[in-house]
């Protein structure tokens, strides 16, 4: 799915009335009749609701909504705000004629000043005060009032957007200033401001509602940002031939693991035979030839000549990815020999944990990346390697432009983990959830990509496949064990059945 830009969803709506003759009344009325339906599902009975209106067209939506819950014999106090009295656009004031023509509106419009209402955490409050058309953050009774609404610990559900939160990027933005809704209820397309960690307790769930914007229009906008979802990776699949051997499928080495940590090396190995891979090598430390050849026989084990680390990664065949850095350590030794590694031999590599905890030790390295690498960092070793980040909107920021910088892919992980291309495109995956937080589950998904890569998959088709494969394995896992008892074993587990459910529409 598509995540449009402020501009690009603004052009949007104007092709849809312009173009296909969809008035703006009848996009109002839509998305008026979506949100009321979401506030019935959770309205208790008697429950106070209050409805605050802007005066552009967030408001207008607001006052739509308060107008059909009258209809549904829900009672609403309404506050709208028209500052020195002519401030509310066209349609809101057209909204606010037909909510007056019901006759049984409790409507208290603002002009100058208000009294603070009363609200408490029995109330449910419709935010509609602003959407995507603030320009400025929040100030004075507008900055006053979001503040009273958060305090109150009311059931809030908002309108397009919290107040106060811009539709893109927020930059130094102060959470107190901006609604923290439970419930954001948004018009057929998701905003980008969703999907950044800091707005996570802002925006609380999404729920999109079709209203009948320009399916022509939207298709034809090349957007730089994208949801993944489920269909997408079952187009992106490739179906098996019934005449394929295992050299169909590529070889794939991992250089993983040392003494204390073969456990990662085992759950990077199981994720990338789960993902299909036709061979898997594992060149690691000496002391883990017994633990690996028992716990993963189906690989081939290629023993480092350190017993402890890894030391020395030789290439002496040809592989069709390779991976590196699930509990490798970053020994002195193990540094040089990654080091020695990315100069020598120019494949594209996909590069996690400790790789890039040693890339850290020795930030060099990062001009020996050969183009179309993959590197998947958590927000630490993000920060790690291309210095600290004081937001996840800043560390989006930054890894488009690493990307771009040294043409490869960065997997940013973490809740809507974000895949960014060299070109600048954001790809935030919708799999997954809390109970993926466990030890070895990134180890899991560098196998999974690993494993997709030798099979001949584009970087940028691996990395965001991997990833939703990744996080639907661990939703299966949860549903099974919940959310408290998944690790990384039961994640490698599910990936078969993940992958299964993706193809089956295409048997």
């Amino acid at each position: 799915m598509k995540i449009f830009t402020k501009e690009e969803r603004a052009a949007l709506d104007r092709y849809s009335v312009e173009e296909e003759g969809v008035s703006v009344s009848e996009l109002i009325n839509r998305f008026a009749e979506g949100v009321t339906a979401e506030v019935m599902k959770r309205l208790r009975p008697a429950q106070p609701v209050t409805v605050f209106a802007g005066p552009g067209n967030n408001g207008a939506d607001a006052l739509a909504v308060a107008r059909m819950l009258i209809d549904q014999g829900v009672d609403p106090l309404v506050y709208l705000f028209n500052v020195r009295g002519n401030s509310l656009t066209r349609d809101c004031r057209d909204q606010r004629e037909m909510l007056l023509a019901t006759r049984r509106v409790r409507l208290i419009e603002i002009i100058d000043s208000m009294e603070p209402p009363q609200l408490s955490r029995d109330h449910l409050i419709i935010d509609g005060l602003f959407g995507s058309g603030l320009r400025n953050p929040l100030s004075g009774g507008f900055m006053t009032l979001v503040r009273e609404i958060n305090e109150s610990g009311a059931d809030v559900v908002s309108i397009d957007l919290p107040s106060g939160l811009f539709p893109d990027w927020n930059p130094n933005s102060i959470s107190r200033n901006i609604v923290h809704a439970n419930l954001t209820v948004a018009a057929e397309y998701p905003r980008l401001s969703y999907f950044i960690a800091d707005n996570a307790s802002l925006v609380g769930q999404v729920k999109l509602i079709s209203v009948g914007l320009s399916k022509t229009y939207a298709a034809d906008v090349p957007a730089k940002y994208h949801l993944v979802e489920s269909a997408d990776i079952t187009r992106a699949l490739r179906l098996r031939n019934p005449f394929s051997t295992k050299d169909d499928y590529g070889t794939a080495l991992l250089v993983a693991g040392s003494y204390g940590m073969m456990g990662a090396a085992q759950f990077a190995a199981r994720g990338a035979l789960r993902a299909g891979v036709g061979r898997l090598l594992i060149h690691s430390a000496r002391c883990g030839f017994n633990i690996l050849q028992t716990a993963v026989p189906e690989a081939m084990f290629l023993p480092d000549k350190n017993d402890i680390v890894v030391s020395d990664i030789v290439i002496n065949r040809e592989y069709s990815a390779i991976g590196v850095g699930s509990g490798l350590g970053t020994a002195d030794a193990t540094v040089l020999a990654l080091d020695s590694f990315l100069k020598k031999y120019r494949m594209p590599t996909v590069l996690d944990a400790d790789a890039l905890n040693c890339i850290a030790r020795r930030p060099s390295m990062l001009n020996s990346l050969v183009p179309g690498s993959i590197l998947t960092p958590h927000a630490g070793e993000f920060d790690r390697l291309f210095g600290q980040q004081q937001s996840a909107e800043a560390r989006l920021i930054k890894g488009v432009e690493i990307a771009r910088k040294y043409k490869i892919t960065l997997i940013l992980k973490g809740h809507y983990t974000a895949v960014i291309r060299q070109d600048g495109k954001i790809f935030f995956n919708s799999s997954g959830g809390p109970a993926m937080a466990t030890p070895g589950s990134g180890d899991v998904l560098t196998g999974i990509v690993t494993g997709l890569l030798a099979q001949h998959y584009e970087p940028q088709i691996a990395s965001v496949a991997g990833v939703y494969i990744h996080g639907l394995a661990g939703d299966i896992a949860a549903r099974d064990l919940g959310p408290y008892s998944v690790n990384a074993s039961d994640i490698a587990d599910a990936i078969a059945p993940a992958i299964k459910s993706l193809l089956i529409t295409r048997q």
